[in-house]
């Protein structure tokens, strides 16, 4: 007989998780990039937990980021136009409810869903919100920065960041999307090194004003974040990107000048902060200059801006900036009599999930310091699911925040024995449309999710979004009715690749299902016999069962996706096989260790399914007449179905099932796919 699935060789799992999907900002809808890339994988992985570890030690968090430059520019050209003449809040309040009753269409099981500036939550975050920042300044992390911020002299306004448009100042990206301070892929540089900036409620180009502001001395976390990411290395569980990406910040700050314009920098190098030249390698364009310091950086910026001579910045650590200027967001503690300030969007999205944990746990009625039991603990994890544009926040500024709270806890001041622990990342690449990267904002417009669903089933959709394999690569998402040609559309040859998983869903794992059903209606007066599975048949469920925690373990969800194509149809086969030996000898005894075999097996598949297609795995326990929390448990042995049965019906050697619909379908096709 295997070991036991719950033996010592076994891998380990935390005794309490918190999975979190980042935060839409709450000034669209949800595209299917947020649905495919984020929250379908952070739901898998949050329903598993939920089976693995029981729920009520699982919390799965999101919600909408209420604040944030997009949000104020998306409200204000919908004013402009007339198409909306609600407050900002109301305007963040709409699109909430649309994100959440998108998230509510594909099953994504949040324990919360509210916003960083909405109800109890948006009071639990503006309180910790103080609290985090107060912190950070008493333990001396904070400086008092006069920098520049754009101002439109037209309009007779500072601008916000999506305000400003130009191009990336970083060497190296291409991004023609970039906005005051960051790109669209991901980078931050200073609003100063902005290429071509131009106002987006004007046209014209921008001045640059200075303004107060507090920043985090990210920069001095730099040895910190050298033995952070040598320990992500070491972990062969940790997705390459996550370290690959946090290295790129650590290397000295480098200043890229174009080769043309080597006489110039020859004229003023001796007025440069001391530096290390490196010269243009071989079919490069620009040669470079080493800084020590982010300082000596900056000041050098200044004379070579003076001097006229264009340049990039390399990817650094440089102070992270925590409050801004602009009215709409989470109000900033007033610290040496500065005032007036509200935090950006990003420090405070990142302190949002432990806000979210400590608001559903008030909901719950939990003491307001059980949030730690989840966030601080040893034997607890906390998940974060992301995309690898995020990876600068939650990989490079993130830990460091952490660390710099290390000698305190921000709610319980002199708390020093159990800090809030680093995160675990869990970043995806990029998912395509087509072959092309789709962004709301760009020109290449995506599906939204809503529309997805007028084509496919919420199963199919979820089935497919996981095997893609977005730990591994970016992935193109290749629906047909919205990519093909009209030719092709109306080719029944032509396949849809969305329907690769769907197909598993509906022939296979249907077929599997209603064999046993309607078997047992047909021969066992509509019950489920129970009694030992055959040898082979258990062996390759905890086989299964082994193979599967492991994967769940590294979070490689597009295995998942094959182990269970494998074994669903094995099990499949060995129902077929089975029954037809069946029919040819007419063997009664045979007949009922086939279903005993079949069932046990069918568990099994809806148990390691429930993650990745729940409603139909749900259904699936409820015609069997199972309890769920029973049902889907990993605190059983895995030998047969007779450890879910009373002694009752044990002694009986059956268990009552509902009775199955002719033709019925656990996975049902989209209307549309039925010709």
């Amino acid at each position: 007989m295997a070991a036991s699935p719950n033996s010592n060789e076994r891998i380990s799992w935390p005794k309490r998780a918190v999975v979190t999907a980042g935060m839409p900002y709450g000034n669209k809808p949800l595209h299917f990039g947020h649905i495919a890339g984020v929250f379908v994988p952070a739901d898998a992985f949050a329903r598993f937990l939920r089976d693995r570890i029981g729920a009520a030690n699982v919390r799965f968090i999101s919600g909408t980021d209420c604040f944030g430059s997009p949000i104020n520019e998306g409200y204000r050209k919908l004013v402009e136009a007339g198409e909306f003449d609600g407050t900002i809040a109301e305007y963040v309040e709409r699109n909430h409810e649309a994100q959440k009753n998108t998230l509510d269409a594909y099953g994504i099981s949040l324990s919360i869903y509210e916003g960083s500036g909405m109800g109890h939550s948006g009071d639990v975050h503006q309180l910790i919100t103080e609290k985090f920042i107060e912190k950070l300044h008493e333990n001396g992390h904070l400086q008092r920065r006069s920098t520049l911020q754009f101002y439109d002299a037209e309009a007779g306004t500072f601008l916000n960041g999506r305000q400003v448009v130009g191009r990336c100042p970083v060497q190296g990206c291409k991004s023609e999307h970039a906005y005051a301070d960051e790109c669209d892929l991901g980078h931050s540089y200073a609003p100063e090194d902005l290429i071509a900036p131009k106002s987006s409620l004007t046209g014209t180009t921008p001045e640059m004003r200075p303004v107060e502001n507090w920043y985090f001395d990210l920069p001095a976390f730099a040895d910190f974040l050298r033995g952070h990411v040598a320990a992500l290395e070491a972990d062969p569980e940790v997705r390459a990107i996550v370290p690959q990406t946090v290295k790129e910040f650590l290397s000295a700050p480098v200043v890229y000048i174009k080769n043309d314009a080597r006489e110039a920098y020859d004229a003023v190098a001796g007025e440069l902060p001391a530096h290390q030249l490196r010269e243009a390698e071989k079919g490069k364009q620009s040669f470079e200059i080493e800084f020590a310091s982010i300082d000596d950086r900056d000041a050098a910026r200044e004379v070579l801006g003076r001097a006229g001579i264009r340049f990039r910045t390399g990817k650094a650590l440089v102070p992270f900036r925590i409050t801004g200027n602009i009215e709409w967001g989470v109000k900033a503690p007033v610290i040496d009599g500065l005032e007036g300030l509200t935090v950006w969007c990003w420090p405070e999205s990142l302190w949002a999930p432990m806000s979210f944990t400590m608001a559903v746990n008030d909901k719950m009625g939990l003491p307001r310091g059980s949030w730690r039991d989840f966030w601080c603990s040893e034997d607890a994890e906390v998940y974060q699911f992301i995309g690898q544009d995020n990876l600068y926040f939650y990989g490079v500024a993130q830990p460091a925040l952490i660390e710099a709270l290390r000698p305190g806890d921000i709610l319980t001041p002199g708390v020093t024995e159990h800090p809030i622990r680093q995160t675990t990342l869990v970043a995806n690449h990029h998912i395509l449309f087509g072959d092309k990267k789709a962004s709301s904002s760009g020109s290449v417009k995506p599906p939204t999710a809503d529309e997805l669903l007028d084509y496919y089933t919420v199963e199919q959709l979820r089935a497919h979004f996981l095997a893609l394999g977005l730990d591994q690569k970016s992935v193109g998402f290749k629906p047909k009715p919205f990519l093909a040609t009209p030719e092709e559309l109306a080719d029944t040859r032509v396949a849809d690749p969305v329907l690769k998983e769907g197909a598993l869903l509906t022939n296979v794992f249907n077929r599997l299902a209603r064999s046993c059903f309607y078997e047992a209606q047909k021969n066992f007066e509509g019950y489920m016999p129970l009694g030992d599975a055959s040898e082979d048949v258990v062996a390759k469920v905890h086989e299964v069962l082994r193979a599967y925690d492991e994967t769940m373990h590294r979070v490689e969800l597009h295995t998942i996706m094959s182990i269970m194509d494998e074994f669903i149809r094995w099990a499949n086969k060995r129902w077929s096989d089975g029954i037809r030996e069946v029919e040819n000898t007419g063997d009664d005894e045979l007949r009922r260790q086939v279903l005993v075999d079949s069932f046990f097996l069918l568990r099994m598949a809806t148990l390691l399914m429930h993650p990745v297609v729940p409603a139909g795995a749900e259904k699936i326990c409820d015609y069997l007449s199972f309890e769920f929390d029973d049902f889907f448990s990993w605190n059983y042995d895995f030998e047969n179905m007779d450890e879910l049965c009373s002694a009752g019906e044990i002694t009986e050697a059956r268990h009552r099932i509902r009775e199955l619909p002719p033709r019925f379908d656990f996975f049902a096709k989209h209307p549309s796919q039925y010709k």
